[in-house]
């Protein structure tokens, strides 16, 4: 699987790169056709402590799903879009069987 993280911004340590790489080759369980995944890190310019983006586009054979997070971390938004995918990713084989 090809993934590949933008910060825009901003530069992403390489520890916080690595996290997410770990977190998004963890759904190779539920689909192992994922083609690739696209992984977006924005600062948003709010005054607001919440103000972490996180935003992931998985790329499927058929279809392409897509997650977007705003928390005061990247770690917590990170966390939030990978549930928000496994989920839509379930729904997806669930609709392929029938």
């Amino acid at each position: 699987m090809d993934i590949t993280i933008h910060s825009i911004h901003f530069t992403a340590d390489k520890k916080l790169e690595e996290l997410i790489s770990n977190k998004i080759n963890k759904l190779k369980q539920f689909d192992k056709r994922i083609i690739s995944a696209n992984v977006y890190l924005r600062l948003a310019k709010s005054q607001d402590l919440e103000n972490k983006i996180t935003e992931i586009k998985l790329e499927i054979p058929g279809t392409e799903l897509f997650a977007k997070r705003q928390t005061n971390s990247f770690e917590k938004s990170t966390d939030s879009v990978i549930e928000a995918l496994r989920k839509q990713l379930q729904k997806f084989k669930e609709k392929q069987k029938q």
